[in-house]
């Protein structure tokens, strides 16, 4: 079925990511999974493109558009070429949001052309050894000390943690008051007891640097700030949202990739003197996974048109949830099929359903799990 959601403005854009990745990108992202992390060339090739701050003001060197469909857009191109090692996806649809609509005039002219530019990379620092999903548990501090905080506690599992130039931080600022004591602070490459720790190694995405980090005693400027004191808990559930929908359009994006590359290695691939296509087996494989990639299509886009809708208030909590654990779930359901109708060759890193099937498992995890999903859906309809 044709997809009503893109304009040509939209497809002319997907055009200029599939080039940017071609050339860019594609030519460099196996020494990018050697070595655990991509350039930091790459970024500001993503921002000479214009491909970074896609929704901030043209004054502060972005776009200028909030239209979230090219948001969308860089998801899809990005997932279906395999490359989610760069992370412009955390870069514009979740951290961006902070500081466009959080941030002060002072902070936005000192911070966002460097966003903008890709000579500014970001990354936001919430989950923590003993506390993920659970904001309540956040234990790292910071004290107030009159023109500065000190801040002092570690986070780990953070996207663009070695890479980071601006790094926002979930910390407790007051002792009581449980998820709403909570603020964000603004911590910037070069202060004084902020280390980084090991690159991670991952099963899956294993050129997108995710870190440990640790703050002892940074002495944070008190106009680093973002937003309203103890007010992390509100502006944190304000943005979720549309987090949760950029990995739903990643997650059907890299469903219906996998079962692309599927459908055609079957026809091609022989057992028993003929094509793996004509098993019957094989057939209604790919019928259901074809059935459950249209229907999950139509309602992800459906929920970015709602988001998309410049006369609206963006997709809602609820219907972001189910977005995303329907689309993440239904993407490692695929990716196991997929693999399973490769074969042997279906377990080897070279294919590339191998590298879909691990990089795309941390998708029912991060930005909430689907457990977590399911229980929003579940208050918001038994209370």
């Amino acid at each position: 079925m044709k997809r009503t959601l893109y304009t040509e403005d939209h497809e002319a854009f997907r055009a200029t990511v599939r080039t940017f990745l071609e050339k860019e990108v594609l030519p460099h992202y196996d020494r990018w999974e050697k070595d655990g992390i991509v350039s930091r060339d790459v970024w500001r090739a993503a921002g000479r493109q214009g491909l970074l701050g896609l929704a901030v003001d043209e004054e502060y060197g972005g776009g200028g558009n909030r239209d979230f469909r090219y948001g969308a857009v860089l998801a899809e191109e990005f997932t279906r070429a395999g490359a989610p090692g760069l992370a412009i996806g955390l870069h514009n649809d979740i951290i961006g949001p902070y500081l466009t609509s959080l941030a002060t005039e002072e902070q936005k002219r000192r911070w966002l052309p460097g966003f903008c530019s890709g000579e500014i990379i970001t990354a936001v620092a919430m989950t923590e050894p003993g506390a993920g999903s659970d904001l309540q548990g956040v234990r790292t501090t910071a004290e107030d000390h009159g023109d500065h905080w000190i801040l002092n506690g570690s986070k780990t599992f953070i996207s663009n943690g070695i890479l980071a130039d601006l790094v926002i931080v979930v910390a407790r600022t007051t002792p009581e008051g449980g998820a709403h004591g909570l603020s964000l602070l603004v911590v910037e490459r070069g202060m004084d007891g902020f280390e980084r720790g090991r690159n991670l190694d991952k099963i899956g995405q294993k050129s997108q640097d995710t870190a440990e980090l640790f703050f002892r005693d940074v002495r944070v400027p008190k106009e680093n700030l973002l937003g309203e004191l103890n007010g992390a808990f509100v502006h944190l559930m304000t943005n979720l949202a549309q987090e949760r929908l950029a990995i739903a359009v990643a997650g059907i994006a890299g469903a219906e990739h996998l079962l692309e590359i599927t459908t055609r290695y079957v026809k091609e691939r022989e057992a028993f003197g003929r094509p793996l296509a004509r098993l019957q087996h094989v057939r209604f494989e790919i019928a259901e996974m074809a059935t459950e990639c249209a229907v999950t299509r139509a309602f992800v886009d459906r929920c970015i048109e709602e988001h998309a809708d410049p006369e609206g208030l963006g997709l809602d909590p609820v219907h972001a949830s189910m977005a995303k654990w329907w689309a993440t779930e239904l993407q490692k359901r695929v990716a196991d099929r997929c693999l399973q109708l490769h074969g042997g060759y279906g377990y080897m890193s070279e294919f590339p359903v191998a590298r879909a099937f691990t990089d795309g498992r941390i998708q029912t995890i991060y930005g909430g799990t689907t457990e977590i999903m399911k229980e929003i859906i579940g208050r918001s309809l038994l209370g």
